[in-house]
């Protein structure tokens, strides 16, 4: 194997990973991909006798590719149709194990919608040392930040993450439960069953992009997201197919016409099994990936897309 074979392999080795964090960092597939591509073009650029971690190197370039993305991204969102939700993933974890839970967890759509309330850098250094793993030595030459000012970073983002029950994880039990109750409410227009399943606080938001109908505001309440489910979904989902999928590491549902996905649904569990959050994407530009499963390893947090 040449120098350049040898260059390409350590890279694609790295890919996964780099791509768990700037899917996680940004929300959508193709800026996520895009941040990963530059990270490869300098790669291949870089004089790896200049280079003494080639692992942090890789990570330092894609983490501030994607706060560069991060950037114009905001702006983008303030004229946004409606909600917006995080790009959803058509998922296959492999190999769960109770040590990985919080890789496991922080793929979820509640998750990421929870780091939106995070500053760019704020996300960043969460990510790298909680999720990922990394010192605070090395989050903070990542950042180009001194170490105190790191550790501040990652205590305020623990904290706004830490008030918010986002990242329970429910039994596989739970997950069909709720699917099962779902699916009967679309079919008889009776919610009784469903509502026992959603926490009092539940709320129910769609994202349509303005390219696709979805509801524009946010449904709150146990009574009438399960009414808006039972009575108005239960019609509008009536000429197309259901299929139960895992999305964003958790068991969801897509809607099909035909071969084309139509609409995605991830969900939020509160951590006495009750749904808080139910998410319905329905912009077409978000549903693309749909098509194949991303594998997910939380072992290291890496998503692998082909």
């Amino acid at each position: 194997m040449n120098k350049l074979e040898t260059k390409t392999k350590r890279f694609e080795d790295a890919r996964p990973q780099l791509m768990g964090l700037a899917y996680r960092m940004l929300g959508v597939v193709a800026d996520a991909e895009d941040a990963v591509q530059d990270t490869f073009l300098k790669w291949q650029a870089a004089d790896l006798a200049g280079i003494r971690n080639p692992d942090a190197w890789l990570v330092t370039v894609c983490t501030n590719r994607c706060l560069d993305i991060l950037k114009s991204a905001s702006r983008t969102r303030m004229s946004y149709v409606g909600p917006w939700i995080p790009e959803p993933l058509q998922t296959e974890t492999i190999a769960l194990q109770e040590e990985d839970l919080d890789r496991a967890q922080s793929l979820t759509t509640a998750f990421l919608l929870l780091l939106e309330r995070l500053t760019p850098k704020e996300r960043a250094a969460f990510l790298l040392k909680d999720i990922f793993g990394k010192s605070y030595d090395e989050v903070a030459r990542t950042l180009g930040m001194t170490e105190a000012a790191c550790r501040q970073l990652v205590s305020r983002a623990s904290k706004s993450v830490r008030q918010d029950q986002a990242r329970f994880t429910p039994s596989v039990e739970q997950q069909e439960a709720f699917l099962a109750a779902f699916q009967n409410a679309l079919a008889t227009g009776s919610a009784d069953r469903l509502e026992e399943l959603l926490a009092e606080t539940v709320s129910l938001r769609s994202d349509g992009g303005g390219k696709a109908t979805a509801i524009s505001r946010i449904i709150e309440g146990r009574h009438l997201v399960g009414k808006y489910i039972a009575r108005i979904l239960g019609r509008l989902m009536t000429d197309v197919r259901l299929e139960r999928r895992e999305v964003n590491g958790i068991g969801g549902l897509v809607t099909l016409d035909g071969d084309t996905v139509v609409t995605a649904m991830t969900i939020g569990y509160a951590p006495d099994g009750t749904v808080d959050r139910i998410y319905l994407i329905r912009n077409p530009d978000k549903l693309r990936h749909l098509t194949a499963p991303a594998r997910h390893d939380p072992a290291t947090g890496g998503l692998r897309f082909h």
